[in-house]
């Protein structure tokens, strides 16, 4: 990133089932087509992080959800995203148009999938990992 270059603002959700998995996509878009991830994306013009939140994850999980507190931020590329904690208050689970899967996963589940590059790491520095 070259000075006068600019992030491109991102938001990421960690939203937990009520036996403490966590929400995953499988990303159907670079980067990390292919890969597992936090559902989320960029966020619009004249959108704040909280919309944001709310339109990706139901575009990406189809679930709606109620933002929480900022857990962190991470700067990927050049994307900056600010992840939130996220309540599920309704919807039904299902792969938007970009994701190829969505699914609950508990933390042995989660050491065996193909993850975007540092999520491991950040989840666990955030304290944040699955049960």
């Amino acid at each position: 990133m070259t000075l006068g270059e600019r992030f491109v603002p991102c938001v990421g959700g960690l939203a937990y089932d009520d036996s403490g998995r966590l929400l995953l996509v499988k990303r159907a878009n670079e980067p990390g087509r292919g890969l597992w991830s936090l559902p989320g994306g960029r966020v619009e013009p004249g959108e704040d992080d909280a919309s944001a939140l709310i339109r990706e994850m139901a575009e990406e999980t189809g679930l709606v959800v109620q933002p929480g507190d900022l857990v962190g931020r991470v700067r990927r590329g050049v994307y900056e995203i600010a992840d939130y904690r996220c309540r599920v208050v309704g919807g039904a689970l299902a792969p938007g148009d970009d994701a190829l899967d969505v699914r609950w996963v508990d933390a042995a589940t989660l050491l065996e999938l193909p993850l975007v590059p540092q999520l491991l790491e950040t989840l666990r520095e955030w304290d944040a990992l699955p049960r």
